[in-house]
């Protein structure tokens, strides 16, 4: 992941372009719930998709409240499963305006950049553009699956 804040896309950039662009790592989970009070603050029906990388793309955005519901619920999961002192595992395009955020899982974790030769994609993305299918590259394990499902039925 590139860090340098030249690197974002372009306002009318799509899915891809927005994916494969550099990102900001929240490391602190401070910085985390800096993020999550910035997107609730900013949140409006339908801008938000929120797309669990190996499910079903979304065909529409989130209402505000359903985004809400997906941060509580992501960021338990996240603070239970990655037990260590800092975050790492959320990127986001722009910490003050973001449009992008990538979210590891925390039970899938490999290499984020790429660096070792096998590339792990997010176990969710939220975007304010409609997400592209990535479920062939790499489905996700089954217990993250259910926990989907049982988030969004």
């Amino acid at each position: 992941m590139s860090f340098a804040r030249d690197h974002r896309p372009a306002p009318d950039a799509g899915f891809m372009e927005r994916y494969e662009a550099g990102a900001l790592g929240i490391l602190h989970w401070e910085q985390l719930d800096a993020l999550w009070a910035t997107l609730r603050a900013g949140a409006r029906d339908g801008e938000w998709y929120v797309y669990a990388v190996g499910e079903a793309v979304p065909q529409a955005p989130v209402r505000a409240e359903e985004l809400d519901r997906f941060l509580t619920e992501v960021d338990a999961l996240l603070r239970a499963d990655h037990d260590e002192s800092y975050c790492g595992i959320v990127y986001v395009d722009d910490r003050e305006n973001p449009r992008f955020v990538k979210i590891f899982d925390p039970n899938n974790l490999g290499s984020s950049c790429g660096s070792s030769g096998l590339r792990v994609l997010p176990g969710w993305i939220l975007s304010t553009v409609p997400p592209e299918d990535l479920q062939a590259a790499m489905p996700p394990p089954n217990s993250r699956r259910r926990w989907w499902q049982r988030l969004f039925p």
